[in-house]
């Protein structure tokens, strides 16, 4: 077996283990996840381009990303710690809303043409909110459906989430182009509303009255380290994931849409994300059907590095191939994420969901923000093509020596 250990099965509500769809709750998260991550897809474009039509700059989209993107690394483990401690579902729903009113502000923002620098409060808030809900969505799947079910439920919910990956930037693009990225800002505004209230719907299991006595979080929040830093074939992916998420998303994310302003557009480009949906929901679509084989995790992780192509094609003054290249991308990708679900969910005791999978966020998120902000000067000094070269190869080397690692090797799920 693996270095993990298995506890006994949780408490769920509703659970079909082999037809997570006849689970009325799963539903209800099923809708709310799909609705939110419509609105989620269009985001990154309308707020690319719309601090680009402002400042034409790159230093400065990289700021606003970043604003966001270090609230949420930081509060990504007090947010394990609330998931694992409290109802998942109540934590849903309330950083759903949050997340809803911030994103209103930054709507009006655009839609008023305001200075980019008035953004950075809101994404940095907007930031918080999904530091706290990445450990809850983490954790909760694992409440709503069980044994086969979990490979199912994730390729259910990855289909939703790569429909939207489709429809969601080109939309955005098309948007933005027309009336301004503000309002496909409100439309992710308004799915974070409507998705608060399908988790309202969902009603698990009140947790145990907690004992005298009984741990703090502080106290949880340390189990969950001392848990997590004790299996290899945990950390192994998330150092991966680290390099990978610096030098090629983080890469990508900021020298893509710069160099797509002067070229294709913001319509253009948001064809070339949605070519990645149109890939990652063929994957999940079969992957709900196909069951993964005995022992995942090297093919998972081999084919990732298949996911840096676009960024490589970038540096190598491809056009037209970035669409074929993001398909395959998202293939890769999307085999791996259900992959990585199911070990999780089959290997890590309920409990420690949350706190287990906020810091394999935490820690391989955590070179994100220090990607986005190096690149336009990496860029400056020694050229976009070198440094989307480099940053792909790297990627993809750390994808493929992981893949090497014994203690992944060794991972099984049940047939």
């Amino acid at each position: 077996m693996s270095e993990a250990d298995v506890t006994a099965a949780p408490s769920r509500v509703g659970v079909a283990p082999q037809r997570p769809l006849r689970s009325r709750a799963f539903r209800w998260f099923f809708a709310g996840r799909s609705i939110s991550m419509i609105g989620s897809f269009m985001s990154p474009v309308a707020l690319a381009f719309g601090v680009l039509e402002l400042t034409d700059s790159a230093a400065s989209l990289s700021a606003v990303l970043a604003a966001a993107l270090v609230p949420m690394v930081a509060t990504m483990l007090i947010g394990g710690g609330i998931a694992d401690r409290y109802r998942r579902d109540t934590v849903l729903r309330l950083t759903s809303l949050g997340a809803g009113l911030s994103q209103s502000g930054v709507a009006v923002l655009l839609l008023t043409d305001r200075h980019p620098a008035l953004l950075l409060p809101l994404s940095a808030l907007n930031g918080v909110f999904q530091g706290l809900t990445t450990p809850a969505l983490r954790g909760i799947l694992s409440n709503l459906t069980v044994g086969r079910g979990l490979q199912q439920a994730s390729s259910l919910l990855a289909s939703a989430g790569n429909t939207a990956r489709i429809v969601g930037p080109t939309t955005a693009g098309l948007l933005t182009a027309s009336v301004g990225g503000g309002w496909a800002i409100a439309v992710d505004a308004a799915s974070f509303v409507l998705a608060a209230a399908c988790f309202a719907r969902i009603s698990l299991p009140d947790l145990p009255p907690r004992a005298k006595g009984a741990p703090t979080m502080l106290a949880e929040m340390r189990e969950g380290w001392t848990y997590f830093r004790s299996q290899r074939w945990i950390w192994s992916v998330t150092l991966a994931f680290a390099v990978f998420n610096a030098t090629n998303m983080g890469f990508w994310q900021i020298l893509g849409p710069v160099i797509a302003n002067d070229t294709i557009g913001p319509t253009g480009w948001g064809v070339v994300l949605s070519a990645r949906g149109v890939g990652a929901l063929l994957a999940s679509v079969v992957l709900v059907k196909v069951r993964l084989t005995r022992r995942p995790m090297r093919p998972a992780l081999s084919s990732m590095a298949l996911a840096t192509l676009p960024l490589i094609l970038l540096g190598a003054g491809a056009d037209l191939p970035w669409l074929v290249a993001t398909f395959v991308a998202g293939v890769a990708a999307e085999f791996f994420t259900v992959v990585w679900e199911t070990v999780n969910n089959t290997h890590i005791p309920e409990r420690l969901l949350s706190r287990v999978g906020a810091h394999d966020e935490f820690w391989s998120s955590l070179s994100f923000p220090l990607g986005q902000l190096v690149a336009p000067a990496l860029a400056a000094a020694v050229g976009t093509a070198a440094v989307a070269l480099t940053g792909g190869g790297v990627a993809a080397a750390a994808m493929l020596l992981t893949a090497c690692v014994p203690a992944l090797q060794r991972i099984e799920i049940g047939k």
